[in-house]
């Protein structure tokens, strides 16, 4: 029981590093001054999505100050002790030091410079004066810190070493050398611009990013995770391994709301991987199946990972052009994971939960169907009036206050209270998850400041270099780049948030993967680019050694975490696997596909084709299977994917729609040979 309760401590304690909300406030006007930071940062957004029409430079730089304010009173500069007294101060996690006060407001000031001097800056353009060039640097300082306190130290060592390029780029070897830049020019770039820290990520995080973490976080809050998770087990937990199936659905039901894989896991991975290891699944197996359910939330529309909209934003389409790319390659990835959970029950010879141990779904819905009618007016607002994301979320959540409302109302009813509690519970609740949001927002908005440095840094001149470096690595093979690509992303993200990982990568790569399509007869589309750039910076939150993802599930599944790691990862190569084919096949993203029953096919083959990869990755379709059904179950895989492969490879001149068939009478071949082996097995048992 103790080890157990150190193990959910340390679940707490990555929660917390992941919305950066690490100190406890001791003293009632630490909590005061911090909740009201919070508060005012959530009502600023809203009003700007609403009320209030301000210019994009102020809105940038008001939303940096807010969450630099807010991770130097909530974050201390060391989480360890420090033995100096004087030094002490610097390490307090019980309390706001007199020096995080002080940093707080010089970190805002900062950040307000761009705003508060913003014509004279302008009329000086690249001829920064003395006043500029001491606030330019104070405030990449006072980021590069903010950012190494909310998300660790990857993040700033990756736009310090750009930095250090860009500074000695003359005096680089052969293919690396670079012109290189002065101070004034890299300040007028990075800090007094819209190109580099006040660019287009800060700009998506500000006006979009910040409304859809709110909402989910108000959601989770008034317990919508809970309402989703007795959803999905009451539903699915009485089936062969039914607590594995609960934990996908539920995962892909929070990852409507929530941008976190960590979170997801803490929310759902707590009820559910007790569940799993009850019905006999290992811990690292159930542990690994929150991990790779929870990843892919960030992958699942009508809300997706922050990254998402700075697609939009790169690509230039609405955002309901990204969820529509999206929808295929994540609902099909779901439901292939929700099939390797049945394999896997399958070849532990496991059962369901009994009747009695399963939640009444009557009830449950009764009890939190009110947490469906934001998601609905947000599907409805995006799709079908066509409104702008900023907008749509703002309804949503204005639509979930009034829903809260009801809800406070009906359960201080319900327990003899009087309207007037109900209406103070609103309140509360309400007021927590304008907190909950803000804090949850303070990493992301962080990583997109910085991340836009490297892009300001890229945009310098040295952009074009790099990608003729990643071309000559690739040596002109499209497949290799994209290697390339999911490596380096991966490696990035072991250390980086999915977001900064994504504009990274995206800003270095994404163009050569376009241009490496034409000499190949390819059209890429550049959301294909960017969405397998997206792709695998979330594949990275569950790469051994360091995804905290699976550090969370091992935690909850007393579990070792590289094991579970590893076990998430080999769970979700069929999600890595989607990425590449939707590269060589842009049908899976619906580019120009607008008919209605032909993306219905493309989805349906995608599934199979998903369920083929899972029946290869885990040797087992009915029954195990022989070393050369593998081939076939790979190649059967490749072509529900990329029909047209077989064209391009044997140029046969087929009609694309059918050579479906042709992996249709491979999967239907091997079932039979599968069944005919089970019987066979069952006769033998039988006997």
């Amino acid at each position: 029981m103790e080890q157990q309760k150190d193990r959910m401590k340390e679940v707490e304690e990555i929660l917390k590093t992941e919305s950066a909300e690490v100190r406890s406030f001791i003293r009632t006007h630490e909590k005061v001054i911090v909740g009201v930071l919070c508060i005012a940062w959530a009502l600023f957004q809203l009003a700007i999505a609403s009320v209030i029409i301000l210019d994009s430079i102020t809105i940038r730089a008001v939303h940096l100050a807010f969450a630099l304010a807010i991770v130097y009173l909530s974050v201390p500069m060391f989480r360890k002790p420090l033995r100096s007294p004087l030094l002490r101060p610097l390490c307090e996690t019980r309390g706001i030091p007199w020096i995080d006060y002080i940093l707080a407001c010089l970190a805002a000031v900062s950040a307000l410079y761009l705003w508060l001097d913003w014509e004279g800056i302008a009329m000086r353009a690249g001829l920064p004066i003395t006043r500029d060039i001491i606030f330019g640097i104070a405030v990449i300082i006072f980021l590069l810190e903010g950012t190494r306190r909310a998300i660790g130290v990857a993040l700033p060592i990756v736009v310090i070493v750009f930095t250090i390029y860009v500074f000695l780029g003359p005096y680089m070897p052969g293919i690396f050398a670079y012109r290189g830049v002065n101070l004034a020019r890299y300040l007028s770039q990075i800090s007094l611009s819209t190109e580099g820290i006040y660019g287009i990520p800060l700009h998506v995080s500000a006006t979009v990013v910040y409304l859809f973490v709110l909402l989910g976080a108000m959601l989770e809050r008034a317990g919508a995770g809970k309402f989703f998770l007795d959803l999905a087990i009451a539903a699915l937990g009485r089936f062969t391994g039914g607590p594995a199936k609960a934990a996908v659905f539920a995962s892909g039901l929070t990852g409507l709301v929530s941008g976190s894989s960590i979170a997801n896991v803490v929310t759902t991975g707590t009820f559910t991987i007790p569940l799993m290891k009850k019905v006999g699944y290992p811990p690292e197996k159930a542990g690994a199946v929150e991990v790779a359910a929870s990843t892919n939330g960030q992958l699942m529309p009508p809300i997706m990972g922050a990254a998402a909209f700075i697609i939009a934003e790169y690509v230039n389409v609405p955002y309901i052009q990204v969820v529509k790319a999206a929808a295929i390659p994540a609902v099909a990835s779901y439901f292939a994971l929700f099939y390797i959970a049945h394999l896997e029950a399958v070849k532990l010879g496991l059962k369901g939960l009994p009747p009695e141990e399963l939640p009444d779904w009557k009830k449950v819905l009764k009890e939190g169907i009110h947490f469906v009618i934001p998601i609905m007016v947000l599907v409805w607002e995006l799709i079908v009036m066509r409104h702008s994301t900023d907008l749509s979320a703002f309804r949503s959540i204005v639509v979930l206050v009034i829903v809260l409302l009801y809800q406070e109302v009906r359960n201080a009813l319900r327990e003899k209270k009087t309207f007037v509690d109900g209406i103070k519970n609103w309140i509360k609740l309400t007021g927590e998850g304008l907190i909950s949001g803000s804090k949850a927002m303070v990493p992301v908005a962080l990583a997109c400041a910085s991340a836009g440095i490297v892009v300001g840094i890229v945009n310098m001149g040295i952009g074009g270099m790099i990608t003729e470096i990643v071309e000559v690595l690739a040596m002109g093979n499209l497949f290799l780049l994209l290697v390339i690509t999911a490596v380096a992303s991966l490696i990035l993200g072991m250390g980086l948030p999915t977001t900064a990982t994504y504009i990274v990568m995206a800003s270095l790569t994404a163009p050569v993967i376009v241009k490496l399509g034409p000499p190949l007869g390819l059209v890429i589309p550049l959301m294909a680019a960017h969405l397998f750039c997206f792709y695998f910076g979330i594949l990275a939150d569950d790469t051994p050694p360091v995804g905290l993802a699976a550090y969370a599930a091992a935690a909850i599944a007393d579990s070792d975490p590289i094991k579970t790691g590893v076990q998430g990862f080999i769970y979700d190569l069929r999600t890595a696997l989607i990425p590449f084919m939707f590269v060589f096949n842009p049908d899976l993203i619906l580019h120009n596909i607008n008919n209605f029953f032909l993306a219905i096919l493309i989805f349906v083959m995608a599934v199979f084709g998903c369920f083929a990869f899972a029946n290869f990755t885990q040797g087992w379709f009915l029954t195990k299977m022989k070393w050369w059904e593998f081939p076939i179950m790979f190649v059967t895989s490749i072509l529900f994917f990329d029909p047209d492969s077989l064209n391009e490879i044997f140029h046969l001149g087929i009609n694309r729609f059918y050579l479906y068939i042709i992996p249709c009478v491979l999967y239907g071949a091997l079932y039979l040979i599968h069944k005919a082996r089970k019987g066979k097995q069952q006769t033998a048992v039988a006997v």
